[in-house]
């Protein structure tokens, strides 16, 4: 399997807006330990729970929204035409 982007491209980290960037070592137990300066840019602590996101050979680490519903909201705003969701809706009853 071929890779388009080796992991020691110095472009990537340019192509990235982060607030931290650390390192992590994956033990022989398979766990990490997030670095202080991510866990002060994501404001976690010890038993708050993160999410993992896998996209192609990327991992994010991302903080697990209290409201699911709050984060998602508005991702499809403007995505349909104008009146479309109604019409719709309206063609289930």
């Amino acid at each position: 399997m071929s890779r388009t982007r080796s992991h020691d491209d110095p472009h990537l980290y340019f192509l990235l807006k982060c607030k931290a960037m650390a390192q992590a070592t994956l033990s022989r137990k398979n766990q990490i330990v997030v670095p202080r300066e991510a866990r002060e840019a994501l404001d976690v602590k010890a038993g708050d729970k993160l999410m993992v996101v896998v996209r192609g050979d990327v991992v994010i680490v991302l903080q697990k929204p209290k409201s699911h519903r709050k984060a998602i909201s508005g991702l499809a705003r403007g995505r349909y035409p104008g009146g479309y969701l109604r019409k719709e809706r309206r063609s289930w009853d």
